[in-house]
């Protein structure tokens, strides 16, 4: 072998081990990116999960015999609590994210009864405590709406490129062993049947 040839195999094995180098930090880049995005969403959940108590306790006055409403939220806030503690432990972990996913719905599903509830209570509507707190409540919504989307597209960009070639070729080597699971809230995976509209 000439100097010349063993100089070509060096700078060879030299740069692909520099392509090697780029898809791993890529790889951590792109996961670190979709656990930040994760942590906005648990800072807005629990914002909102603080929330829920207050709304409870302001309501208790106007809706003494709905315990049965205010409980049920009360219930699904700790359940969906619990599920959030889980998620923030393993982001992207399917299970995790499914059963965020699901309590969030039955949380949703709850505040949506209490929204009908307090329809019959115009005294309660008109409370100014009750007026700010669901102020504060559709901001974060909206918030949590905003980041759970960030932490999607985050997602999509982490397992877009884990999949491709040739990092999936070198994504077990790393450590990524597995794609990341998308955050799905049940109520937004319901499908609507569209209004029957008939003409006579």
């Amino acid at each position: 072998m000439s100097f010349a040839s063993i100089v070509i195999a060096i700078i060879v094995a030299l740069l692909l081990l520099l392509y090697v180098i780029i898809i791993y930090n890529k790889m951590v880049t792109l996961r670190n990116r979709f656990l930040s995005a994760f942590a906005q969403i648990e800072v807005q959940l629990k914002r909102r999960y603080d929330l829920i108590p207050n709304l409870v306790e302001a309501a208790k006055a106007y809706l003494s015999h709905e315990r049965d409403t205010l409980e049920a939220i009360v219930a699904a806030r700790n359940t969906a609590l619990a599920g959030l503690q889980a998620a923030s432990a393993q982001p992207g972990n399917p299970s995790a994210m499914s059963h965020l996913g699901q309590a969030e719905g039955s949380l949703a599903s709850a505040m949506g009864h209490l929204n009908v509830t307090m329809e019959a209570y115009p005294d309660l509507k008109a409370s100014q405590n009750m007026v700010q707190l669901n102020e504060e409540l559709t901001s974060t919504e909206n918030k949590v709406a905003f980041s759970r989307q960030a932490f999607n597209d985050a997602v999509m960009t982490y397992n877009t490129y884990r999949q491709s070639f040739p990092p999936v070729l070198l994504a077990n080597l790393f450590g990524h062993n597995a794609d990341a699971s998308f955050l799905v809230f049940a109520d937004s995976i319901q499908i609507q049947d569209a209004p029957k509209v008939m003409f006579s």
